[in-house]
């Protein structure tokens, strides 16, 4: 067997604004295996400070490469060793799977293109009346689940827009998700999230910063909104800390990003562990190329099934000038495979 990894720089059409920054461009790494018949193409995508795996590009590259020599020489995934380098796990992962399975990695209804993935419309933070033109266009195109990225505004501008949409819109038509990136302060979470509930909100997600198991756990008692575990969950890569730290915290929600929170294989460890302890959960990108998108998708496909209820997170297909062909399409508020 042997490789060729490919750099790429995606551009995005517009500035995503998340609390932790802007991303203007993504760099990703693309793995390609041959057996000499077939081929296979996985992406690998850190998240710069964020990912357990971000690491200077030139570092990043030559590991990638190491790791990608010794899997063709020795025919296996060294999972124990790549636990710590979830993206690049991720990468080969589906590289490999793409290469023995072809374009189906899974097969599933989604895969064979009979059935659509709920997906959630996502809103950039931005200004007052930028996110709610981001949102106007969200609901124009049929998304019945929004997902808000809040926390890079005052607080009672934010606020403002979410009572704006329930004036328009009841619980029943739009469900709404916040994600907080972990913009708020511990000792203003409680009184900000008993402001929020009055608006019907279906969960919120990292309220505070990662780390703080404690405040966390108080938090997640103590809230009258349901709390959805994201960062918190990067860099815990060993089974049994995964089960302790789910314990202790006790979420409603864990949300899954495979390029971040160990691969398939290290996802599924974290969606069974959930499931065993009451937790609920969805899987979503976190800004790849349309090759980490397709891969996600369909892995969502092959845990939850072919009648998924959730809306998933997997509406960024849209958000670089440069993206990967795929076929892949939004209708309405489902994404298709389309064959």
């Amino acid at each position: 067997m042997t490789y060729r990894i490919e750099e790429r720089l995606l551009h995005f059409k517009q500035p995503a604004g998340t609390s932790r920054g802007v991303y203007t461009t993504r760099k990703i790494w693309l793995i390609h295996l041959s057996d000499g018949q077939h081929t296979g193409v996985g992406e690998c995508a850190p998240l710069p400070d964020l990912s357990c795996d971000a690491l200077p590009d030139s570092e990043y590259a030559s590991i990638l490469d190491n790791i990608c020599k010794d899997f063709c020489q020795s025919g296996d995934i060294d999972y124990d060793f790549l636990r710590d380098y979830p993206s690049m796990l991720f990468g080969l992962e589906t590289a490999l799977l793409n290469l023995q399975n072809g374009d189906r990695l899974f097969d599933t209804a989604f895969t064979r293109g009979e059935v659509g993935i709920p997906i959630n419309g996502l809103v950039w933070m931005g200004n007052h009346d930028e996110m709610l033109q981001r949102l106007e266009e969200k609901l124009e195109k049929g998304f019945r689940c929004v997902k808000l990225k809040i926390g890079a505004i005052d607080f009672e501008q934010e606020l403002d827009l979410i009572k704006r949409i329930r004036d328009r819109f009841s619980f029943h038509e739009v469900e709404l998700r916040l994600d907080a990136n972990g913009a708020f302060p511990y000792s203003e979470t409680l009184y900000k999230l008993e402001l929020l509930s009055q608006y019907a909100i279906h969960s919120i997600e990292q309220p505070i910063k990662a780390g703080q198991w404690a405040y966390m756990a108080e938090l997640c008692r103590e809230s009258p909104l349901p709390i959805a575990l994201d960062e918190e969950l990067i860099g815990i890569n060993d089974p049994a800390m995964k089960r302790h730290m789910l314990n202790i915290i006790k979420p409603r929600y864990i949300i899954l990003k495979p390029s971040l929170h160990g691969g398939i294989a290290g996802c599924r460890e974290w969606i069974e562990t959930a499931r065993d302890l009451g937790i609920g959960s969805w899987i979503t990108s976190a800004l790849e190329s349309n090759i980490g998108l397709n891969s996600i998708a369909q892995f969502a496909s092959s845990i939850y099934g072919d009648h998924i209820t959730m809306p998933q997170g997997l509406g960024t297909g849209q958000l670089f000038t440069d993206n990967i062909p795929m076929p892949l399409e939004i209708r309405g508020d489902q994404l298709w495979r389309c064959l």
